[in-house]
Protein backbone atom coordinates (compact mmCIF):
# COMPACT_ATOMS: atom_id res chain seq x y z
CA UNK A 1 0.00 0.00 0.00
CA UNK A 2 1.25 3.50 -0.82
CA UNK A 3 2.31 5.74 2.00
CA UNK A 4 -0.36 8.27 2.83
CA UNK A 5 0.52 11.93 2.71
CA UNK A 6 -1.34 14.34 4.93
CA UNK A 7 -2.39 17.46 3.04
CA UNK A 8 -3.00 20.86 4.55
CA UNK A 9 -6.16 22.87 3.98
CA UNK A 10 -4.71 24.93 1.12
CA UNK A 11 -3.58 21.79 -0.74
CA UNK A 12 -7.03 20.26 -0.37
CA UNK A 13 -8.76 23.45 -1.52
CA UNK A 14 -6.57 23.73 -4.61
CA UNK A 15 -7.10 20.09 -5.52
CA UNK A 16 -10.87 20.14 -4.94
CA UNK A 17 -11.78 23.54 -6.35
CA UNK A 18 -9.59 23.86 -9.40
CA UNK A 19 -9.74 20.58 -11.26
CA UNK A 20 -12.08 22.69 -13.38
CA UNK A 21 -12.67 26.41 -13.56
CA UNK A 22 -9.05 27.43 -13.07
CA UNK A 23 -8.98 31.22 -13.45
CA UNK A 24 -7.72 32.71 -16.68
CA UNK A 25 -5.88 35.98 -16.47
CA UNK A 26 -2.50 37.65 -16.31
CA UNK A 27 -1.99 36.50 -12.68
CA UNK A 28 -4.11 33.35 -12.18
CA UNK A 29 -2.26 32.34 -9.00
CA UNK A 30 -3.02 35.76 -7.50
CA UNK A 31 -6.67 35.25 -8.41
CA UNK A 32 -6.64 31.88 -6.62
CA UNK A 33 -4.90 33.42 -3.61
CA UNK A 34 -7.46 36.21 -3.33
CA UNK A 35 -10.34 33.74 -3.47
CA UNK A 36 -8.74 31.48 -0.86
CA UNK A 37 -7.54 34.27 1.43
CA UNK A 38 -3.81 33.53 1.16
CA UNK A 39 -0.79 35.08 -0.57
CA UNK A 40 0.00 34.42 -4.22
CA UNK A 41 3.38 32.91 -3.33
CA UNK A 42 1.67 30.46 -0.94
CA UNK A 43 -0.43 29.15 -3.83
CA UNK A 44 2.62 28.83 -6.09
CA UNK A 45 4.66 27.10 -3.37
CA UNK A 46 1.79 24.74 -2.53
CA UNK A 47 1.33 23.69 -6.17
CA UNK A 48 5.08 23.14 -6.55
CA UNK A 49 5.06 20.96 -3.42
CA UNK A 50 2.08 18.94 -4.68
CA UNK A 51 3.90 18.41 -7.99
CA UNK A 52 7.16 17.42 -6.29
CA UNK A 53 5.24 14.89 -4.16
CA UNK A 54 3.64 13.58 -7.38
CA UNK A 55 0.17 14.30 -6.01
CA UNK A 56 -0.54 16.38 -9.12
CA UNK A 57 1.22 15.96 -12.45
CA UNK A 58 0.60 19.36 -13.98
CA UNK A 59 -1.29 22.61 -13.84
CA UNK A 60 -2.49 23.64 -17.26
CA UNK A 61 -5.35 23.76 -19.68
CA UNK A 62 -7.09 20.93 -21.46
CA UNK A 63 -8.32 22.14 -24.80
CA UNK A 64 -9.91 20.86 -27.98
CA UNK A 65 -6.73 20.23 -29.94
CA UNK A 66 -8.57 20.06 -33.27
CA UNK A 67 -9.68 23.66 -32.81
CA UNK A 68 -6.31 24.88 -31.57
CA UNK A 69 -3.95 22.92 -33.80
CA UNK A 70 -3.12 19.27 -34.35
CA UNK A 71 -2.52 16.32 -32.03
CA UNK A 72 -1.98 12.58 -32.05
CA UNK A 73 -1.27 9.67 -29.77
CA UNK A 74 1.95 7.84 -30.61
CA UNK A 75 3.90 4.90 -29.23
CA UNK A 76 7.42 3.56 -29.57
CA UNK A 77 8.74 0.03 -29.15
CA UNK A 78 11.77 0.67 -26.94
CA UNK A 79 14.17 -1.92 -25.51
CA UNK A 80 13.84 -1.89 -21.71
CA UNK A 81 17.48 -0.88 -21.20
CA UNK A 82 16.95 2.27 -23.32
CA UNK A 83 13.57 3.30 -21.98
CA UNK A 84 14.75 6.17 -19.75
CA UNK A 85 17.10 7.53 -22.41
CA UNK A 86 14.45 7.45 -25.13
CA UNK A 87 11.76 8.88 -22.83
CA UNK A 88 14.03 11.82 -22.04
CA UNK A 89 14.66 12.38 -25.74
CA UNK A 90 10.93 12.28 -26.53
CA UNK A 91 10.24 14.65 -23.61
CA UNK A 92 12.72 17.15 -25.04
CA UNK A 93 10.12 18.12 -27.67
CA UNK A 94 7.92 20.93 -26.37
CA UNK A 95 4.82 19.47 -28.02
CA UNK A 96 5.07 16.15 -26.16
CA UNK A 97 2.93 15.47 -23.12
CA UNK A 98 1.40 12.49 -21.33
CA UNK A 99 4.53 10.41 -21.90
CA UNK A 100 4.21 7.11 -20.04
CA UNK A 101 5.32 3.49 -20.04
CA UNK A 102 2.92 0.63 -20.81
CA UNK A 103 3.32 -3.12 -20.67
CA UNK A 104 3.22 -3.88 -24.37
CA UNK A 105 5.60 -4.32 -27.29
CA UNK A 106 4.99 -0.62 -27.91
CA UNK A 107 5.89 0.41 -24.39
CA UNK A 108 6.43 4.20 -24.52
CA UNK A 109 3.23 6.12 -25.23
CA UNK A 110 2.90 9.88 -25.62
CA UNK A 111 0.70 12.61 -27.05
CA UNK A 112 2.15 15.17 -29.45
CA UNK A 113 0.44 18.52 -30.02
CA UNK A 114 1.42 21.20 -32.52
CA UNK A 115 0.07 24.39 -34.05
CA UNK A 116 -0.79 22.61 -37.31
CA UNK A 117 -0.58 19.23 -39.07
CA UNK A 118 2.72 19.88 -40.92
CA UNK A 119 4.42 20.85 -37.65
CA UNK A 120 3.00 17.77 -35.94
CA UNK A 121 4.31 15.55 -38.75
CA UNK A 122 7.76 17.16 -38.49
CA UNK A 123 7.92 16.46 -34.73
CA UNK A 124 6.96 12.83 -35.32
CA UNK A 125 9.58 12.57 -38.08
CA UNK A 126 12.24 14.07 -35.78
CA UNK A 127 11.35 11.62 -33.00
CA UNK A 128 11.37 8.72 -35.46
CA UNK A 129 14.77 9.70 -36.87
CA UNK A 130 16.22 10.48 -33.45
CA UNK A 131 15.21 7.16 -31.89
CA UNK A 132 15.24 4.71 -34.80
CA UNK A 133 12.53 2.80 -32.91
CA UNK A 134 9.36 1.38 -34.47
CA UNK A 135 6.55 3.94 -34.01
CA UNK A 136 2.78 3.73 -34.04
CA UNK A 137 0.89 6.93 -34.83
CA UNK A 138 -2.72 6.76 -33.70
CA UNK A 139 -4.66 9.91 -34.58
CA UNK A 140 -8.00 10.36 -32.88
CA UNK A 141 -10.91 9.37 -35.08
CA UNK A 142 -13.75 10.12 -32.67
CA UNK A 143 -13.75 12.60 -29.77
CA UNK A 144 -15.41 11.65 -26.50
CA UNK A 145 -15.99 14.05 -23.64
CA UNK A 146 -14.50 12.53 -20.54
CA UNK A 147 -14.97 14.49 -17.32
CA UNK A 148 -11.98 13.72 -15.14
CA UNK A 149 -12.91 15.91 -12.18
CA UNK A 150 -13.12 14.05 -8.88
CA UNK A 151 -14.62 15.08 -5.56
CA UNK A 152 -12.19 13.59 -3.07
CA UNK A 153 -13.11 12.13 0.30
CA UNK A 154 -10.55 13.51 2.72
CA UNK A 155 -9.56 11.61 5.84
CA UNK A 156 -7.75 13.39 8.65
CA UNK A 157 -6.21 10.23 10.10
CA UNK A 158 -3.82 7.69 8.63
Amino acid sequence: MRDRIMLDTLSRQLIDRYQKGFPVGARPFRMLAEELGVKEQEVIDCLRQLKSQRIISRVGPVFDHHRAGASTLAALAVPEERLTEVAEFVNSFSGVNHNYEREHEFNLWFVVTACDQPTLEQILKDIDQGTGMPMLVLPMEQAYHIDLGFQLQWQDTV
